[in-house]
């Protein structure tokens, strides 16, 4: 983020952007597109998501600058503008998680135990496979799904059907059962 001797700061072509600044506007991208895209890439590899966070953050910025409050309130602009981004991608995540997830009327709950299910607790023996058969059904697709499938949060969400704070919530339950029942 460089700036000229003279030139406004940041906070400064915010404020000149809440007026209609068109050139503000401008040189705001410039200075912090880049800084931003380099963020958003550390937290999102899909460089299509990257993309909409990005035009989506400079249009709530176009449209909401005269609601930035800055270092009245011991805010920053770049602070400001990652927020933005930051609630973005999150709204990105979910609309793609969202859209990802089946129909409820294609799950449908298994009344059996699957294959898989009687594979994996019959591989695992002794404490541990006592411990995870002991564990609910749901709370052991869930370990499943992360530990041994090795899928991410997003993952499990998309192949059990449930959203990812379930998961969250899911994985975590499990593994205190699991050291609960094997301390």
């Amino acid at each position: 983020m460089r700036k000229t001797p003279g030139e406004p700061d940041e906070e400064g072509l915010i404020r000149l952007v809440a007026t209609g600044d068109r050139a503000a506007f401008e040189e705001l991208y410039r200075r912090t597109a880049p800084w931003l895209a380099v963020r958003l890439r550390r937290r999102c590899a899909d460089e299509q998501i990257v993309a909409e966070v990005m035009q989506e953050t400079y249009l709530a910025v176009w449209r909401a600058a005269d609601a930035f409050a800055g270092a009245a309130v011991g805010g920053s602009a770049v602070g400001w503008l990652w927020t933005i981004a930051a609630r973005r991608l999150v709204d990105a995540f979910r609309r793609r998680a969202h859209h990802a997830q089946p129909p409820p009327a294609a799950a449908v709950p298994p009344v059996v135990p699957a294959a898989e299910e009687e594979t994996f607790a019959a591989t695992i023996d002794g404490d541990i496979g006592d411990a995870l058969r002991r564990l609910a059904p749901e709370l052991r697709q869930v370990l499943q799904a992360m530990v041994l499938d090795g899928l991410s949060v997003r993952e499990t969400s998309v192949l059990l059907g449930v959203p990812e704070g379930t998961v969250k919530t899911r994985a975590r339950r499990a593994r205190t059962e699991m050291r609960r029942a094997l301390a």
